[in-house]
């Protein structure tokens, strides 16, 4: 069903800036629950396959997209509309720059745009992973060349997003929502408007304590995935099965949480939240070296399978060079079609320098590139034609069923451990 013409005047609840991964399932869950909703999104496409009933994100299905446009949700690139809204939440992307910084340039464009169109009284939220500091000292200071002061003429907070794509348990509305006001009233403005849709909302001390729980979170996962990813090599140099290992350390009841190693880190929390935290701690003069070492380690896994993939070859008396070599998933985790920071990229990239033809089989993918050059999709992995076998993504499709006979396996997640000619990482 169309939604109705947005541009009628009629005032929203709530607007959310960005309909990707983050804001899209929050504006489901907010129109689920009754609140007038309006999505904000600068690509005339997206918003245009929004409207006409095409997600574009795993989490969010053409028929639940549906049932968001019957409850009055509508998609928008006019951003006058964040006028007639009660509230504002900006969901922008965060990356890196090119020197490995924070990119805060889509963050600072959806302030500037909020601010044009802010009006007293109005909550302003910024859910968009950052370090801390960022929405005191960068984005309030440009709301606040609306004329209008924050903590006074409107509320301001961050709450961090906690969205996992692909979760079947935890999503949106039942996975807690963290929420730092600027000061306590625009705390308990920021609880009183999530409480609405969220099951449990939790009030941070303010702005940088909320900004750096995220930090934190995922700082921890970067850390210990890189602590079982160095421990993968020299387990193997051991002869210690380190999958094992992980199995019975994981019986204690207490004081323990199971990670595991794979070819490297991907999405969009991973790979870079943790460099927005490191960012930081540089500016007051020290290295944060926990996260630098943890990146050198990750960043690292993809050579480390490429020469895993090399044994292996060499092991049957193939080399890399003349090798037809097949990868098994490609996005950055199972199930899913996301591809952000997929490991498998720089998989692919350095078997192709070392003279492999590269072909894939992804489920989710049905085209990927590689330097901008296609890389060829198997249909069916059984029947595939290949020199050996890189499962990089454990999508439930694969199975030692869905190997090609005969063909060794380099698998990277554990996902085949037992199978006949499988080496895990």
């Amino acid at each position: 069903m169309a939604p109705k013409d947005i541009a009628s005047g009629t005032p929203f609840d709530l607007v959310v800036v960005g309909q990707g991964y983050v804001g899209l399932p929050l504006a489901q869950a907010a129109a689920g629950e009754g609140l007038g909703v309006a999505g904000l999104d600068r690509s005339q496409p997206v918003v245009d396959a929004l409207n006409s009933g095409t997600s574009h994100i795993d989490d969010i299905s053409d028929d639940e997209l549906a049932a968001m446009l019957e409850q009055g949700y509508r998609a928008t690139t006019d951003a006058s509309v964040q006028s007639r809204a009660a509230a504002v939440v900006i969901c922008v992307p965060t990356p890196l720059s090119d020197t490995g910084g924070p990119d805060l340039t889509a963050v600072t464009s959806a302030a500037r745009s909020v601010a044009e169109h802010l009006r007293p009284g109005t909550l302003v939220v910024l859910e968009s992973t950052t370090y801390p500091g960022t929405t005191d000292e960068v984005v309030r200071p440009i709301l606040e060349e609306s004329g209008l002061t924050a903590g006074k003429d409107f509320h301001l907070a961050f709450s961090p997003e906690r969205v996992d794509p692909g979760n079947p348990v935890y999503g949106i509305v039942n996975t807690p929502k963290v929420v730092g006001g600027l000061t306590p009233e625009c705390t308990a403005t920021a609880a009183a408007f999530y409480s609405k849709f969220i099951e449990t909302v939790v009030e941070a001390a303010g702005t940088r304590e909320a900004e750096m729980a995220k930090l934190l979170e995922n700082t921890y996962r970067h850390v210990n995935i890189a602590l079982v990813n160095e421990m993968a090599v020299f387990c193997r140099e051991l002869g210690i099965d380190l999958w094992d290992a992980i199995g019975l350390a994981g019986t204690k009841p207490f004081g323990y949480q199971a990670f595991y190693p794979g070819p490297g880190v991907g999405g969009h929390c991973i790979p870079i939240d943790p460099n927005y935290l490191s960012y930081k701690v540089r500016t007051l003069g020290y290295p944060f070296r926990f996260v630098e070492l943890a990146q050198e380690i990750n960043n690292r896994m993809p050579e480390y399978v490429v020469n895993r993939a090399m044994a292996r070859l060499n092991a049957h008396g193939l080399a890399l060079s003349r090798a037809r070599v097949l990868l098994l998933g490609v996005t950055y985790k199972p199930d899913i079609a996301d591809q952000r920071e997929s490991p498998a990229e720089p998989v692919a990239k350095k078997l192709i320098d070392a003279g492999a033809e590269v072909v894939y089989h992804d489920p989710h993918v049905a085209a990927w590139s590689v330097r901008g050059r296609e890389i060829e999709r198997v249909l069916e992995p059984n029947a595939a034609k290949a020199d050996l076998v890189v499962l990089l993504t454990g999508h439930r499709e694969y199975t030692p069923d869905s190997l090609p006979a005969g063909v060794p396996v380099l698998d990277t997640r554990g996902s085949l451990r037992g199978a006949a000619g499988v080496e895990t990482l």
